[in-house]
């Protein structure tokens, strides 16, 4: 896990023990006795890639620190029905609590994983690289980044703090390109904030604005044709990163890779994807 992501998912278990505990987990407290130990599979029911097992051993631990932890399958792999991604032993009352939580957690990790693998698959062979958005689950965003990056995509910015995007919105409100852009480079100057700068265009006219004005790190083709994808990118020349999105499908994904972008930007990789199904069933030793 990257370091800078630690803190976030730290605070996003925290959320979840407490939305889901609150105060005491009764179903378990009513029935099991506080120390008795037990041993629970991951067990995984449908074809896909895994995510999320090293979040899920963090939610084990914050439960029960004394869980014994043994993976069999790592973040990253190809998985079938049958297959099983770890065993954990420890109190099964923590065990019982941390169930829904780790299970929420990695099927939708594991569904966006599984998602953007196929995305990947589709560019196979061309320089361009499928990335994500911003359209995550409020609270949830730094694990599907995490997904996204375990199924072979990349991450756009994390939030609005590390990358500035100039997008239509920003454009029309500051004026217009040129002063959008000179207004940015003047701010991050004062600020002493060394983040790369992206600039949406809507037109070839838009990319020759940009250019005259420099001092930006990627253009941003927005809701381009194809044909005027492979123009711009002629236009650019190279000169800074090009970054294809909206109204990109699986469908087309590959025609305007073709064209010669740098980078696709797709919000499907999170906002449109099926969750995995997995399972966490008791098991003895030796299973």
């Amino acid at each position: 896990m990257k370091e800078e992501y630690i803190p976030f998912v730290n605070d996003l278990i925290e959320l979840a023990i407490r939305e889901d505990i609150g105060d005491g987990d009764h179903s378990s407290l009513a029935c099991i006795p506080h120390d008795e130990r037990g041993r629970m599979k991951l067990l995984v029911k449908q074809e896909g890639v895994l995510a999320g097992v090293e979040v899920a051993e963090t939610v084990l631990r914050r439960l029960d620190p004394e869980a014994k932890f043994e993976k069999r399958l790592d973040d990253g792999a190809r998985v079938q029905p049958g297959d099983i991604a770890f065993y954990v032993e420890g109190r099964l009352i923590s065990l019982l609590q941390a169930e829904r939580i780790l299970l929420n957690i990695m099927q939708r990790m594991s569904g966006v994983a599984t998602q953007t693998a196929v995305y990947v698959q589709e560019l196979d062979g061309l320089k361009t690289q499928v990335i994500d958005t911003r359209k995550t689950t409020p609270g949830m965003r730094v694990l599907d980044k995490m997904a996204v990056r375990i199924g072979g995509g990349g991450n756009h910015r994390i939030g609005l703090f590390d990358m500035v995007i100039l997008k239509d919105n920003h454009i029309d409100f500051a004026g217009g390109i040129t002063p959008a852009i000179r207004k940015t480079q003047a701010y991050l100057k004062e600020k002493g904030k060394n983040i790369p700068i992206e600039v949406e265009v809507r037109s070839l006219d838009d990319i020759r604005e940009v250019l005259s004005v420099g001092g930006v790190d990627r253009i941003m083709l927005d809701n381009f044709s194809p044909e005027t994808t492979r123009e711009a990118v002629a236009l650019i020349g190279g000169r800074y990163e090009t970054e294809s999105s909206g109204g990109i499908t699986l469908k087309n994904l590959r025609e305007y890779a073709e064209c010669g972008v740098d980078f696709i930007s797709v919000g499907a990789l999170t906002h449109q994807i099926k969750s995995l199904d997995l399972s966490l069933k008791a098991c003895k030793a030796g299973e």
